[in-house]
């Protein structure tokens, strides 16, 4: 099976916007490389099941969102002073775009039009710090849905996972706070298929908390753990988190470190570390897994490369198959 991946990038050397490639899903093998859409530092792209395109965008020195159709071609830019975004997300059943700005520490939404353009229609601003040297002010890094549809932020300078109710108008109200380790930089979120459990991946600290979730936003400690080796001391930072459909193993990726860290996930949802295998890159930043989740596909802000794994359903394990796939600055991939 073919599945074709797109990758948003930096643009700060030679990477001129979003690039796809093609995965076969059986050898792991990546090929083709094409520049698909040129726009300034598209560090995360989502799709919508039309085929709609979005990514974090500028125009005109000033940041924000981007919308294209189908085929590529620009829809508009929704921007304003400022940084852009660092996450996008679509909400299909609303009709409505999500993102989380890091310098700004703000999350807004958007409403799509029956074109695919978008509009601004909510801004919220946190506030708060933490104790760590990177939290003076908030930095939301992440803002998606729960399974049961509220929206939820990470703010890794706050420490706090907040969600959010949300209007049909797309107007936020907040619903519930979750205050991570002070210091650990609450990053990303991800959800198990089926039990109440939600594994909160923190940038600062290295970890993973593990919370029980009891919808509408409440969260509570279950575990922590480390994503690194013992003996690590040089810096590291934590990025993506992934959890495998069938709810049985979770995966993370360590930048410095420049790894995968693998867990099983036992009975009670906790995390039972199995692997960690270098990534033969520097600074694997998001990665994600094939449609058939048989690969493991991560690709390298510093290094322009991406690396592949071949994934053991039945062990949960990976494999290298190559590091070498040229694709320069890249931040995101996404499979479409």
């Amino acid at each position: 099976m073919i599945d074709n991946l797109y990758f948003g990038t930096y643009t700060k050397r030679t990477s001129e916007g979003i690039y796809s490639a093609s995965l076969d899903t059986t050898s792991g093998i990546l090929r083709e490389l094409e520049l698909k859409i040129k726009e300034p530092n598209p560090t995360y792209l989502t799709f919508d099941a039309a085929g709609h395109l979005y990514s974090v965008g500028a125009e005109n020195g000033e940041g924000g969102i981007a919308a294209f159709d189908a085929s590529g071609k620009l829809l508009n830019h929704v921007v304003s002073p400022g940084a852009p975004l660092c996450y996008v997300a679509f909400d299909e059943a609303r009709g409505l775009v999500y993102g989380a700005n890091y310098h700004k520490g703000e999350v807004t939404v958007y409403k799509q039009a029956d074109d695919g353009k978008l509009t601004l229609v909510d801004t919220t601003k946190h506030s708060g710090s933490g104790p760590h040297e990177n939290q003076a002010s908030p930095h939301l890094h992440f803002a998606d849905l729960t399974p049961d549809k509220y929206l939820i932020t990470c703010d890794l300078g706050t420490d706090e996972v907040i969600t959010y109710d949300v209007a049909t108008d797309g107007k936020l109200s907040i619903l519930a706070t979750y205050k991570a380790t002070p210091g650990a930089g609450a990053r990303h979120i991800v959800f198990h298929p089926t039990q109440k459990i939600a594994y909160l991946i923190c940038e600062l600290n290295s970890t993973i908390e593990v919370l029980i979730y009891d919808g509408v936003g409440q969260l509570s400690l279950l575990q922590t753990i480390s994503t690194l080796p013992k003996d690590w001391t040089e810096f590291n930072g934590t990025a993506a988190i992934r959890i495998t459909k069938d709810g049985k193993f979770l995966y993370a990726s360590n930048r410095g470190h420049d790894s995968i860290a693998a867990y099983k996930i036992i009975g009670d949802g906790t995390l039972e570390l199995i692997q960690i295998i270098a990534t033969n890159g520097k600074i694997p930043r998001d990665f994600t897994l094939s449609t058939d989740e048989h690969v493991l596909i991560a690709p390298h802000q510093d290094s322009d490369t991406v690396t592949t794994f071949l994934r053991d359903a039945q062990t949960g394990l990976l494999t290298e198959v190559q590091h070498e796939f040229k694709v320069p600055e890249a931040v995101c991939v996404v499979v479409k």
